[in-house]
């Protein structure tokens, strides 16, 4: 059978996405070959079962390739993966990150005891696809327990990668012509008390900014709404390098429901950080996570979060029907029907989508800025999904260009290049 590099399916958040990068170098330098990498999520009961759905389909349709499951999933379930037919190894989120597990795949299951990992290394890696975009992580874990949220069981307590770290790696984008990177973490606003002299998630992003002048545009991931610290909120008032594009994970605009929830904000906690936001950066705009459907949630208390996409002009969501998972608080609590969680749902994200179009309008016959990825699209600063219109110009792949907006539709913005 001929060789081949490792193949990798990557499920769930940005943060997987920049792993599978950092697992794709480390397995092919220790020359693993016929290989197919899982990398699964675990956020919801559904994200759980599309994974191991996956893997299933992989082994059955590879019988002649190693299965090697890892990411969330398989850390809170190694056994579950372990069993099915076709599968190699089973490696934990702490050791997929490691060069040494990569070069010495002994044992089925290779999974420790993620509570007890108390740091996260840097891991270089050359660039992406996209030589446009890349994602990096500067943290990993959560020392929150919301009371729906399984992911600290699959990643951990809260640690913090070092400043020196995020800068080399930041630099190394650079040299290789990335024009925007993403900071990406479970928890990103919680970055730093682990790490000597406690720095803010701002003051990192701050020194990591003057340290390396050649990176054009930083972007972040969810933010939590109420630890935005003081150095941050300058940044977002005066560094033009920070993109004016925040992603807020709000989960809901019931002061019950976010109590339930366990989370540390309060409705009018979410209306004053966009208030504040919007007056330091006009040209704001703002994504949430918002879950519908959780457990005890009435009819008024949903309309509540859903007058909070209108309040705030929330415009780019991602909604999910509450999922149940087992050993959190929130699945012994009265469960909402599946249908009224997934009827609400769908009105969350037809107002998202409203909001976008909005946002799309307000565009209209003005001139902006966008990175361009690959086939003529790219994304604006304000993240706003652009196409070129007119014959493909590979020539602006990774380029940063100007943009005369012509037309919108319900998903993407259509314009042509100025000169």
């Amino acid at each position: 059978m001929p060789k081949t590099t490792p193949q990798l399916v990557t499920f769930g958040c940005r943060l997987n996405t920049y792993e599978s990068e950092v697992m794709s170098a480390h397995a092919s330098g220790a020359g693993i070959e016929n290989a197919i990498i899982v990398n699964t999520c675990a956020v919801t009961s559904e994200a759980t079962r599309k994974s191991r759905q996956e893997v299933r389909k992989l082994a059955r349709n590879n019988p002649n390739a190693k299965i090697i499951v890892t990411g969330c999933a398989a850390q809170i379930a190694p056994d579950d993966y372990a069993s099915i037919k076709g599968v190699s190894h089973v490696i934990g989120n702490d050791e997929k990150l490691r060069a040494e597990t990569w070069s010495n795949l002994g044992a089925k299951i290779i999974v420790n005891d993620i509570m007890s990992v108390t740091e996260t290394a840097g891991h270089l890696i050359q660039g992406f696809e996209s030589r446009a975009r890349a994602f990096l992580q500067v943290q990993n874990g959560c020392d929150h327990r919301c009371t729906f949220c399984i992911i600290p069981y699959g990643r951990g307590n809260s640690r913090s990668v070092p400043i020196a770290t995020i800068v080399e790696q930041v630099r190394e984008f650079a040299n290789n012509g990335v024009q925007e990177v993403v900071l990406t973490g479970v928890d990103i606003t919680s970055y730093g008390p682990d790490l000597p002299g406690n720095p803010s998630l701002g003051q990192m992003i701050k020194r990591v900014m003057t340290a390396v002048p050649d990176m054009k545009r930083f972007r972040l991931s969810s933010l939590d709404c109420v630890e935005i610290d003081d150095d941050l909120w300058r940044l977002i008032a005066d560094e033009p390098r920070l993109l004016p594009h925040l992603h807020l994970s709000v989960q809901a605009g019931d002061d019950m429901v976010l109590k339930r929830m366990k989370r540390r904000h309060l409705r009018h906690h979410i209306l004053d950080i966009v208030a504040k936001a919007r007056d330091l950066r006009p040209d704001m705009v703002f994504g949430a996570d918002i879950i519908a459907g959780f457990p005890t949630e009435t009819d008024q208390m949903f309309q509540n979060t859903l007058a909070l996409v209108d309040d705030v002009g929330l415009t780019f969501l991602h909604v999910f029907p509450y999922s149940s998972r087992e050993a959190t608080p929130a699945a012994k609590m009265p469960q909402v029907d599946m249908k009224i969680r997934k009827a609400r749902a769908k009105l969350l994200r037809d107002a998202g989508q409203r909001k976008e179009k909005e946002l799309y309008k307000s565009l209209l016959n003005s001139e902006i800025t966008i990175l361009i990825e690959r086939d003529n699209k790219g994304h604006s600063d304000q993240f706003v999904p652009v196409k070129l219109s007119g014959d493909p110009r590979p020539d602006l792949d990774g380029k940063i260009i100007k943009v005369f907006v012509e037309s919108y539709d319900n998903k993407t913005c259509y314009g042509k290049v100025i000169v």
